[in-house]
Formats: C-alpha cells, sequence, structure tokens
C-alpha cells in the first residue's frame, strides 16, 4: 500500500449536488438559493457572529473582569532552572543575552527570576526583577542580583 492507491471507504464520500443546470435537474432556476433577499445574490457574504439582526451572542453576554493597560509581563524564570543550566559550565555571569541563547526567553521578554530550588555557585544575575526570596538565595550563594 502506498499513497497512490489510497481511496476512502466505500460509502463514506457522496458526489457533490451539482446546482443551476436547468429545470431537468431539479435545482435550476433560483439554484437552490430561494426568491429575493440578500443570501439568493451573488457576492453574498454573511458576517460571522450575524444572527438575521437579532442581538448576537457577542453582544448580548456581558463583559467581564478587568485589563489593566499598565501590567508588565515577566518571563518567570526559577533558580533550579538556572542550577541546571550552568551544571556543565564556567559561566559566571547570566544577562538578557544568555537566556534568548539557552532558548529560555525572547529577546523582547522581561525576565523575573524567581526563587524556587536552590543555587550553590556563585552567580551575577542581570534580570528585570527578583522576587525576595531569589535574591536572598542568590546572595547567600555568594552572588549579585543586578536588576536592569
Amino acid at each position: 500500500m502506498n499513497l497512490s492507491n489510497l481511496k476512502p471507504a466505500v460509502g463514506s464520500t457522496k458526489n457533490q449536488k451539482r446546482i443551476g443546470r436547468g429545470e431537468g435537474s431539479t435545482r435550476g432556476g433560483t439554484s437552490t438559493r430561494g426568491h429575493k433577499g440578500a443570501k439568493s445574490r451573488s457576492g453574498y457574504k454573511r458576517k460571522s457572529g450575524f444572527e438575521g439582526g437579532q442581538m448576537p451572542l457577542q453582544r448580548r453576554v456581558p463583559k467581564f473582569g478587568f485589563t489593566n493597560i499598565n501590567r508588565i509581563e515577566y518571563k518567570a524564570i526559577n533558580l533550579d532552572v538556572l542550577a541546571s543550566l550552568i551544571e556543565g559550565t564556567q559561566t559566571t555571569t547570566m544577562d538578557a543575552a544568555y537566556f534568548v541563547a539557552s532558548g529560555l526567553a525572547s529577546k523582547n521578554a522581561k525576565i523575573k527570576v524567581l526563587g524556587r530550588g536552590e543555587i550553590t555557585t556563585a552567580l551575577e544575575i542581570h534580570a528585570h526583577a527578583f522576587s525576595k526570596s531569589a535574591v536572598e538565595a542568590i546572595e547567600k550563594a555568594g552572588g549579585k542580583a543586578v536588576t536592569l
């Protein structure tokens, strides 16, 4: 069996209805579109969500919640992830370029270091934000937390 001799299962496909091919086909004349109205015209395109003039669902349902336009989204990186990164290397400084190169963050992302896990080597970590527990753990290991 290969791609050249694959066929759908028997009975799973049907021939398409051929409309607009004369009165003898029983689908001539208005070609199953009915008489008059927007849907009978060529070029008719229904708006998504349109319910025939009834108030559409996306307008009937109340808005919910609040979006703060001043919110800053951070890419969170935990200390255990950093510890696993430096196991085989002699790296002493970690900055945004290092995080991008290692695939932990995109180049425009703001980075926040969080305190889950332990770190044993002295590292100088440059990030946009740190949690209190992360700063304590970094300084306890003899490192330095530098806020960008």
